[in-house]
């Protein structure tokens, strides 16, 4: 049902800009199983020298704001933009879904090297990784996206967790639904 759409999406990421159509980027996820999340790719290739871009992938966030949004140079495409803004950059989280590597709902899965400085500062953000991560969750339909509090999320995900049924994942999904078409988040 979404292949048309996707295929419409990678069409339009291909004509914005050279290079892949597909983002790949290492996450960790249930019990700190590492996988590479896939996203459209929204952003012009980075064509600065390796050493920048090494320096520049230095983590130097405060103890409780999450990373999110756009880090550094803002490379975004204009399709990148409108793709972000609906979430649509995600639909290619769903074969991450059938992989088994994320659920539909759960907690967002993070880079790891912010999993190694929130596990080592924040109360119980290891326990997000009790379950599968998620294409969205309870913290991000609570507004948690982007660069927001870590703490919080923590508290959303791990409520999440201790509270679950499947009429929580219904509402997650259908309150995921409605903010795709407002359009509500962050770029």
């Amino acid at each position: 049902m979404l292949a048309p759409l996707m295929l419409g999406l990678a069409l339009a990421v291909r004509m914005s800009s050279p290079g892949p159509i597909l983002f790949r980027q290492w996450r960790v996820g249930r019990d700190g199983h590492s996988f590479q999340i896939l996203n459209f790719r929204s952003m012009r290739m980075d064509d600065s020298p390796a050493d920048d871009r090494q320096e520049s992938n230095v983590v130097r966030l405060p103890t409780d704001i999450a990373p999110g949004g756009v880090e550094g140079a803002d490379r975004r495409t204009r399709i990148g933009t409108f793709m972000r803004r609906t979430s649509l950059d995600e639909l290619p989280q769903l074969i991450n879904v059938l992989r088994g590597d994320m659920s539909l709902v759960g907690p967002r899965p993070e880079r790891p090297e912010f999993v190694d400085l929130f596990g080592s500062r924040l109360d119980r953000y290891d326990d997000r990784h009790r379950v599968k991560s998620g294409v969205t969750g309870w913290a991000q339909v609570s507004g948690l996206r982007g660069n927001t509090s870590m703490r919080d999320r923590v508290e959303w995900d791990n409520h999440y967790i201790e509270n679950w049924s499947l009429s929580l994942d219904f509402k997650i999904l259908l309150l995921t639904v409605g903010a795709l078409f407002t359009g509500s988040r962050d770029a």
